[in-house]
């Protein structure tokens, strides 16, 4: 009796895709923490300060709603960040229980700096890929990402 191999996307059920993203993820991070090193900054910080930057997150709660941190350890790091001169906390007008948070004149400097320093790493992260195949790549990862919304 002949057996067939398994589908790819069968693969992909048993748990493959989990280990492969998290593997990406991984190494995509720990490219950008040595791209980052000379600017004397991190990924994580680099990630809440560009998220200032972008105007997608003003609070504590905006940014641990945006980059999946709990309060207690977006705290943490926001503390590092700031003990480095990168971001000040500024009484809220509108929430007097809450801050919100702003880039320094040294961080707003920066964010180009270390975006393209991260740029820079994508850049290598992508050779290889062509245009279709680069296409592909992020059809794939947005139809996953939009899979997931819709399963809660």
């Amino acid at each position: 009796m002949k057996t067939t191999p398994a589908s790819i996307k069968s693969q992909l059920s048993t748990g493959e895709l989990g280990f492969l993203i998290t593997g990406v993820r991984n190494a995509i991070w720990s490219s950008i923490e040595r791209e980052l090193q000379p600017l004397d900054i991190t990924a994580a910080q680099f990630v809440v300060f560009n998220t200032i930057a972008k105007g997608r997150g003003s609070t504590i709660g905006d940014l641990c709603r945006v980059l999946g941190y709990d309060s207690g350890a977006m705290t943490r790091l926001l503390d590092r960040i700031e003990k480095k001169g990168l971001i000040r906390r500024v009484a809220n007008p509108d929430d007097r229980r809450s801050y919100l948070i702003e880039l320094t004149e040294q961080s707003a400097a920066l964010v180009p700096k270390a975006r393209r320093h991260v740029q820079a790493v994508f850049g290598e992260l992508l050779q290889g890929f062509d245009e279709r195949e680069a296409a592909a790549l992020k059809a794939s990862l947005e139809k996953i990402l939009e899979n997931a919304a819709r399963s809660g």
